[in-house]
C-alpha cells in the first residue's frame, strides 16, 4: 500500500476556487513556492477531494469505492454535493478497480502493510456484507496484511479515521491529544485498539472544544497534507498553533514543514488532507 509520505502529486477540486477563493490562492501560492506539482479536478460537486476520489494501492492500481455518505445522502438538500466520480475520473483519464463497498476516502488511513478505518464501515455496508466478509474483501483490495478497525469519534458526524489518526512509521501512528476529562471510554478504546494491532502512538495538539458547531474542524491539526518530504500543516489562529508547528518540525525533522491558515475551510468540517487527493505518479 502506498502511504502519504510516498506521494508526489496533488489534485484539488475545481469547487475550491469558486467557494473559497482566498484560501485557494493561498494554497496554490504555497504549492508554487514549494514546487509541489498539482492540478485541478474538473466536474466535482464539492471540495472534499479525498473522500470521493479512489484509493491508490500501488502505482497502477486505484480502487474506486462507492461515495454515498450518510451525512449527505440522508438529506435531500445535500445530495447535490455528491460528486459523480466517473465524470471526474474520465476528465483525468484514470482507470480504476470498481468496488461496491461504501467508503469515504477520509476514513482510510494507509500504512504499508495495514489500513485503519473506523467501525462506521460495518454500518454502511451491513446490508451487503458480514463483518468478516467485509474485512476479507478489503484486505484483498488494499493488498495489506491487516485491516485495523478503531471506534468512530461520537462527536464526529463524518466518522472518519483521518480526523483521529495518521500514519507516521510502519509501527507508529499519530493521534489527537484528547484531554483526559473528555469521553474516557472512547479514548481508552482507541488507544487499546491501536496497541492490540501492534501500533505505538504519538499524541499531537488538538483543541476543537471552543468551536461553535460540531461540524467545525478548527484545532484538528492531524488533518495535515503529507507528501514526500513535505508537510502542509493547517493553522487556526489558536494558541495551539505554535505548539503544533514546533512538534511537527521535531517529528518530521529534515522535511519541509509548511503552514497554511485554514479557518475558512475548517469551519465546514475539513482541512488540508480532506481537500486534497495526493498520489504517487
Amino acid at each position: 500500500m502506498i502511504t502519504d509520505r510516498e506521494t508526489s502529486f496533488v489534485y484539488i477540486s475545481d469547487r475550491l476556487e469558486a467557494k473559497y477563493r482566498d484560501f485557494y490562492l493561498r494554497l496554490t501560492s504555497e504549492f508554487n513556492e514549494s514546487k509541489i506539482p498539482y492540478a485541478v479536478l474538473k466536474g466535482t460537486a464539492d471540495i472534499w477531494a479525498a473522500d470521493y476520489m479512489p484509493i491508490q494501492v500501488n502505482r497502477k492500481k486505484f480502487v474506486q469505492f462507492v461515495y454515498s455518505p450518510d451525512y449527505l445522502i440522508n438529506y435531500k438538500k445535500y445530495r447535490k454535493l455528491i460528486t459523480k466520480d466517473e465524470t471526474v475520473r474520465k476528465n483525468i483519464n484514470l482507470t480504476t478497480v470498481p468496488s461496491d463497498i461504501i467508503i469515504d476516502g477520509g476514513n482510510v488511513v494507509r500504512g504499508r502493510s495495514w489500513v485503519i478505518l473506523t467501525n462506521k464501515i460495518f454500518i454502511e455496508n451491513e446490508k451487503n456484507y458480514t463483518e468478516k466478509e467485509l474485512l476479507r474483501k478489503l484486505r484483498n483490495l488494499f493488498e495489506v496484511d491487516k485491516i485495523i478497525i478503531i471506534p468512530a469519534d461520537r462527536e464526529d458526524i463524518f466518522g472518519h479515521a483521518d480526523g483521529m489518526v495518521r500514519y507516521f512509521t510502519d509501527d507508529t501512528v499519530l493521534i489527537n491529544e484528547y484531554p483526559r476529562t473528555k469521553d474516557r471510554e472512547f479514548q481508552l478504546n482507541l488507544r487499546m485498539y491501536l496497541q492490540n494491532a501492534g501500533l505505538d502512538y504519538i499524541e499531537i495538539s488538538y483543541n476543537p472544544y471552543n468551536n461553535k458547531k460540531m461540524i467545525e474542524a478548527h484545532g484538528v491539526y492531524i488533518n495535515f497534507l503529507q507528501l514526500e518530504n513535505y508537510i502542509l500543516l493547517p493553522t487556526f489562529e489558536l494558541k495551539e498553533d505554535d505548539k503544533a508547528v514546533r512538534l511537527f518540525e521535531e517529528l518530521f525533522k529534515g522535511q519541509r514543514v509548511r503552514t497554511i491558515a485554514s479557518r475558512e475551510i475548517s469551519k465546514d468540517g475539513g482541512v488540508s488532507n480532506c481537500i486534497t487527493w495526493n498520489i504517487m505518479v
